[in-house]
């Protein structure tokens, strides 16, 4: 692989965790715009060092640590606060392991892929949280009358 080629999976990598990031730093969120940035290079990287030993299965074998260990990141933000019956940072745990798949996608060439669930991905973050607020409102009212 040349160093063009190697420049656009770990750039696309870093756009689309900044991106995903970007999305969580306006609203607030702890994982932002650096840390999801990081990830998304993180999992590129070694997904593309991986693939470059010659061992056709190691990429899998990473990609599988990737997801299984990024894991551990996320659950660093999702917190229960005492005494409330309420859990924060689910949204953006899921943030944390997705960047991470699509900074393995980036890796692997997977522009088709990245793309879909990139555009996906934007949709729920953008609409999603406006549709959790109405869903408690439609199930509140009263069905129409027959």
């Amino acid at each position: 692989m040349d160093i063009l080629e190697i420049t656009i999976r770990l750039g696309a990598a870093t756009i689309v965790g900044a991106a995903l990031g970007l999305n969580r730093e306006i609203h607030g969120k702890p994982t932002g715009l650096r840390t999801l940035s990081l990830v998304g290079l993180g999992s590129a990287l070694a997904v593309i060092v991986a693939a470059d030993t010659g061992d056709i299965a190691a990429p899998s074998r990473v990609i599988q640590g990737i997801v299984t260990g990024i894991g551990f990141l996320g659950a660093g933000v999702i917190l229960r606060p005492v005494g409330k019956n309420r859990i924060h940072g689910l949204t953006t745990a899921a943030c944390t392991w997705l960047t991470a798949a699509l900074g393995a996608a980036c890796a692997i060439s997977e522009w088709r892929v990245i793309l879909v669930s990139v555009l996906l991905v934007f949709l729920i973050l953008v609409f999603g949280g406006r549709l959790e607020k109405m869903l408690p409102r439609w199930s509140r009212e009263e069905p129409p009358e027959p």
